[in-house]
């Protein structure tokens, strides 16, 4: 039998303030709901609007980065894979849904009310953005000056 795989990425806008929540074991997960704006023309040659609305959770740091930074109507751009969860509801329905399980993340524009988050994603963090924009600038890098290889850390 073949393995299976589920990958989507989407990118659109937070429908509601991220909710985060603890496990009984502690970790934390975020749930949150992007909407992705998709526009085209019909048959007709009129122009459609269709929007479609996306449950999302991520557990972890990447749950509390999305819960400190993400408010509704931000920008964001998720990766990850699909999960269908099921279960009874009170009255006896068996009940399912599919969401995304964020494996990475990217923050799109600004969050709305002046101030910036500097990372922008989900690996680099506020104090890696910061740390790498202090190291260099660009009066530091003559324009004729050959560029020494050897002293590239990767």
């Amino acid at each position: 039998m073949a393995r299976g795989f589920s990958k989507v990425i989407i990118v659109g806008n937070v429908t509601r303030d991220p909710e985060l929540r603890s496990t009984p074991s502690g970790t934390q997960v975020c749930s949150f709901s992007v909407a992705v704006n998709r526009s085209y023309r019909d048959n007709s040659g009129s122009q459609v609007e269709n929007v479609s609305f996306f449950d999302c959770s991520a557990w972890g740091k990447q749950g509390e980065t999305i819960a400190q930074y993400v408010k509704k109507g931000s920008g964001i751009l998720v990766s990850g894979r699909l999960e269908q969860r099921s279960w009874e509801d009170k009255e006896g329905q068996k009940r399912s849904r599919v969401e995304i399980v964020v494996e990475d993340f990217n923050f799109i524009g600004g969050n709305g009310d002046g101030g910036s988050y500097e990372g922008g994603s989900s690996r680099g963090g506020k104090a890696a953005s910061k740390a790498a924009s202090d190291d260099v600038a660009p009066d530091d890098i003559a324009e004729d000056e050959a560029i020494d290889l050897s002293e590239i850390p990767f």
